[in-house]
């Protein structure tokens, strides 16, 4: 009966804790405090998906939340008792409840209190932060010598009322160095020169960010978010050639390649003018798709994955949206349409590659000297070739002594065209008959043998080249429409050509079709609120653990928003005005007093 007794009076204090040991912002904000609420809760039902809306009511906008529909209004800004909203989270009555019992959805006391404290204060919207232009901080002002990430840092910390961590020990400093740079511990000479003080900080973080490894251990990260594979995934798995692409995103690390550059080569390497080899080799990202070489397969089934995999692809990897959810309907949280989905998937219709079937073996990527080596292969074949071919007074009489004489082991199309008189013979007919003689006259035999082993030696080094699948661009793209519910038997959908999801800012292009080489560039745009924010958070994510959005692949309402959003903000600013130098903004963020704090917890 004790244990009994104990257990009631747990759960009975517990459940009051939870019901009013809550406290609310002094200002609800609508991005931070109650979208996020509305977005679990309510959107699936009442946001952007005009086909699953219920009552033909939404609540994701203040115009749709606002409307009076059958007297009623969601929401009244500033008064309780006239908004439905109110009514319906605190019903006890089922039917009326919302979100409904059967939904599996519920919202605790605080999140009612935050709801209703945001109406009493006027029911203010904010666009969603990720979608709003980058907005460069000017409220801060660093100290002397003071990195802009301290100053951000610590201006959140003073509104939170926390204090900065103590400096880590240099061992472990140097050691937190080389694994986050490098992806290796230190030599035990950098430790002892870093704890002696003869390798200062500063140094310690140029010498990792100038080796070699620094770009193989930030292109493990980038290989990830490709879907990097060297086999094609479905039933068989056989190997393809693309380690190619790898070296190129280990050279551009290293070489601190532009961001900008970095990605239109990757979308559109083989659309820029006068191409060079590894930015045909960086348009291998699109070729990084699952491909089947399966005898049943269909192609149309595999043309509809293709697309939907480029089109997840870009959404997670540039624009951290969940563009997948759009392949079968428009998005349930964030304003991306099926329309945009397919048109997104429109960018890619132009790249040669068959539906099902082996790929490759690809182009072949080879060094300036095995270039000059693979020439003089050829050219050698190709000479001996000639002098086989070509004709002469002896060749020609012994092919007329042959054409006279007995005759063996001479194949039935040869021998039927023997039969027809010489003068009687059109060229297509004398050159089977000359190239049949050529293969068997014993006067050529030494030249043949010759001919045979130069073309031998030049296929047998012409495999030893590396080889890369790449994009190639067809003159008639193949025909993208919207699939109903994703079904790729369904060919009922609207034909849809390239475009950019309509809720962002559009491409300044009129007049003509949009490219794979448009949507790269305006991915990397100063007008594309996304791709700035979503790399530097990926980059914070790298060298403290968690990004400053903590859901890295999705910024949008079922996201996280940024802890300190003025400073994911100065950081994508910077990294735009920077050229997108990647390496400006790691050595920013590992030279800042916040990176060197220690990370042993305090009480």
């Amino acid at each position: 009966m004790k244990s009994a007794h104990l257990f009631l009076v747990v759960i009975a204090t517990t459940s009051f804790v939870q019901a009013a040991d809550f406290t609310l912002p002094q200002k609800i904000a609508f991005n931070r405090d109650v979208r996020p609420i509305l977005s679990e809760n309510c959107f699936k039902c009442h946001g952007f998906d005009a086909k699953k809306r219920e009552a033909n009511r939404r609540i994701d906008t203040r115009d749709g939340a606002l409307a009076e529909i059958e007297g009623v209004r969601a929401i009244v800004p500033g008064k309780l008792a006239d908004s439905e909203v109110h009514a319906r989270i605190h019903a006890t009555d089922k039917d009326e409840q919302m979100p409904p019992p059967k939904s599996g959805k519920k919202l605790d006391e605080r999140q009612r209190a935050i709801i209703d404290q945001w109406i009493k204060d006027g029911a203010e919207y904010q666009p969603h932060w990720a979608y709003a232009p980058v907005r460069r901080p000017t409220e801060i002002s660093p100290a002397k010598n003071q990195n802009p990430i301290d100053a951000l840092v610590q201006a959140r910390l003073g509104q939170i009322g926390l204090q900065p961590s103590p400096e880590a020990d240099r061992r472990t400093l140097i050691r937190r160095l080389s694994l986050d740079l490098t992806g290796l511990p230190p030599r035990p000479k950098d430790v002892e020169d870093f704890a002696g003080a003869q390798l200062t900080y500063e140094n310690a973080v140029d010498q990792f960010l100038a080796s070699p490894a620094y770009g193989e251990r930030m292109t493990v990260f980038w290989l990830d978010l490709v879907r990097y594979a060297d086999s094609i995934g479905f039933h068989s798995d056989t190997p393809r050639h693309m380690t190619p692409y790898r070296d190129y995103v280990i050279r551009a690390f290293n070489d601190n390649k532009r961001f900008d550059e970095f990605t239109v080569e990757q979308l559109a390497g083989d659309l820029l003018p006068n191409a060079t080899l590894w930015q045909r080799v960086a348009s291998g990202y699109n070729r990084l798709i699952e491909t089947t070489e399966e005898g049943g397969a269909q192609p149309k089934d595999y043309e509809a994955r293709a697309v939907t995999d480029r089109v997840r692809s870009i959404g997670t990897t540039w624009l951290a949206l969940t563009t997948g959810c759009c392949q079968c309907h428009d998005h349930k949280f964030d304003p991306i349409t099926a329309r945009d989905f397919y048109r997104l998937g429109a960018f890619f219709a132009d790249i040669n590659e068959p539906a099902i079937g082996v790929r490759g073996p690809g182009m072949p990527v080879a060094s300036p000297e095995q270039v000059a080596r693979l020439k003089e292969l050829t050219d050698t074949a190709a000479a001996l070739q000639a002098r086989l071919d070509a004709a002469s007074p002896e060749i020609d009489t012994a092919q007329a002594a042959w054409e006279a004489g007995e005759k063996k082991d001479v194949p039935a199309e040869i021998l039927k065209l023997l039969k027809i008189e010489a003068k009687q013979r059109n060229d297509p007919q004398r050159a089977k008959i000359a190239n049949h003689f050529r293969s068997i006259a014993p006067e050529l035999a030494g030249l043949r043998a010759q001919t045979i082993a130069a073309q031998k030696e030049r296929d047998a080094f012409d495999k030893t080249l590396d080889r890369c699948l790449v994009s190639e661009s067809l003159p008639n793209p193949r025909v993208v429409r919207i699939l109903p519910r994703g079904n790729w038997l369904d060919e009922s959908g609207e034909i849809v050509e390239p475009g950019v999801p309509a809720f962002l800012p559009q491409p300044k292009i009129e007049g003509r079709k949009l490219t794979r080489l448009d949507l790269a560039q305006w991915i990397v745009s100063p007008e594309n609120p996304l791709t700035a924010r979503v790399f530097v958070n990926r980059l914070w994510k790298l060298f403290f653990g968690m990004g400053l959005s903590k859901v890295l692949d999705d910024v949008g309402a079922q996201g996280e928003a940024p802890v300190n959003p003025e400073l994911l903000d100065w950081l994508a600013s910077e990294f735009m005005g920077s050229g997108w130098d990647v390496k400006h903004v790691v050595r920013l963020i590992v030279t800042s007093s916040t990176y060197r704090q220690t990370s042993t917890p305090t009480k």
